[in-house]
């Protein structure tokens, strides 16, 4: 869930304060009917808003609702993102309906994770396997031409609708797309992820993937296995010294949250064959310090976790790993965790385990047996020279992770 400041100011432009009294009367309709008419006010407002760039219109509103009125701060967002990932467009006289869609690839390494262009052959062999495993038969597609990280995404909802808008053209005219000019650079990591972008569009009422289409319950089971299988080789070419894990193609904004909690494991993964072979140890000289991350450590929520690596018989942090929570991650938090789960976790169902839970049974399934877990809550400090989280060393010390002096020179940064 997105966290917002809390000493903005409390005033509202007009099309805010619109934008507020829909969604709450949509939280608040007691019929479908109701229902479909405050949405379709809503996805008025949003578009113009969209279509003039005014993201400081739809933050406002949703920074009042996030405050004020959960319910309708989930309505409002979700009808904001659905806003600026999919769009209607004509073209000789037909009209269409098209849907930004992400391709994220899990990738880690000892190394460096690629990204920038991908070339037309590139783009065009994995088109095909999209229309063959994915999409729904007469689809139009476009794919930037750019194996995007994280930072160099669109940055806010504005520009995520200008780009589904250029794609949407492209993949209806079959035009071809120009990649993003002075694109950042991006910081290095050992566990990291990788997108593809693409419009997809169909004519209005049409389905866009090959399960609305056979209507099967395991449709979409069937296609991410037919798309690992068929486009994984392609991808590895792209991402050279990397392991890859391919997740499902679907909507910008769905896709993208699931490959922030997918890359999560693969980053503890990553560190600590990291740590073992440029050290030389056995996971089990490791030991692992794990602290609660707040922005209110009184009395607020949990943010994130982070994880320290020390030597086991050393105080000193030598790689750190954040492992953020998203959606309702942190109402679980407020469970009980008994010593029992937090010693044996694996016992437990992987889908009743908490966060915590869920790290030190991957800790333990590396081979890591010293786990150490603060009790307390810590600030969200960041080194003020470097911009790095900072982590719980074995005595709850917030410090700066760094590695032996002697260890080999290398990739230096962890989620």
């Amino acid at each position: 869930m997105r966290r917002f400041s809390k000493s903005s100011s409390n005033k509202l432009s007009a099309d805010s304060q619109r934008l507020v009294t829909i969604a709450q009367g949509m939280a608040q309709s007691s019929s479908r009917l109701e229902e479909r008419i405050w949405e379709h006010s809503l996805d008025g407002l949003i578009h113009k808003a969209l279509k003039g760039a005014h993201q400081d219109t739809l933050d406002a509103a949703l920074e009042h609702l996030f405050r004020a009125d959960l319910p309708a701060y989930d309505i409002l967002l979700e009808a904001v993102e659905a806003g600026s990932e999919s769009c209607s467009v004509e073209h000789d006289g037909v009209h269409y309906h098209a849907l930004l869609i992400a391709i994220p690839i899990l990738a880690w390494t000892r190394f460096s994770i690629a990204s920038g262009s991908v070339s037309e052959d590139l783009r065009r062999t994995l088109s095909a396997h999209l229309h063959g495993h994915i999409l729904a038969s007469d689809v139009h597609l476009a794919m930037a031409p750019t194996l995007y990280a994280i930072d160099q995404l669109p940055r806010n909802h504005a520009e995520t609708f200008a780009l589904a808008q250029k794609l949407a053209q492209a993949a209806i005219k079959g035009s071809q797309v120009r990649p993003p000019a002075n694109a950042p650079e991006t910081a290095p990591f050992l566990a990291d992820t990788r997108y593809l972008l693409a419009a997809v569009a169909a004519p209005a009422g049409m389905p866009l993937f090959g399960w609305q289409e056979s209507l099967h319950p395991s449709g979409r089971e069937l296609a991410l296995e037919q798309w690992r299988a068929q486009a994984t080789p392609n991808i590895n070419a792209l991402l050279p010294g990397c392991g890859i894990d391919l997740l499902m193609p679907e909507a910008y904004y769905v896709a993208c949250r699931e490959a922030d909690k997918q890359i999560r494991p693969a980053s503890i993964r990553a560190a600590v064959h990291y740590l073992t072979n440029t050290l030389g140890v056995e996971p089990a000289g490791l030991r692992a310090v794990i602290g609660s991350f707040s922005e209110e450590p009184v009395g607020g929520r949990v943010d994130e976790y982070r994880i320290g690596f020390t030597m086991r018989q050393s105080p000193e942090v030598i790689y750190g790993v954040v492992w953020p929570l998203y959606d309702q991650e942190d109402e679980d938090e407020a469970a009980v965790t008994s010593f029992e789960s937090l010693t044996t976790p694996e016992i437990l169902d992987t889908n009743l385990r908490t966060p915590l839970e869920e790290i030190v049974a991957l800790l333990r399934s590396c081979g890591i047996t010293h786990i150490k877990r603060h009790g307390e809550r810590f600030p969200m400090e960041f080194c003020d020279d470097c911009g790095a989280p900072l982590y719980p060393d074995p005595d709850a010390e917030l410090v700066h992770a760094e590695m032996p002096e002697d260890a080999p020179s290398g990739t230096g940064h962890f989620h």
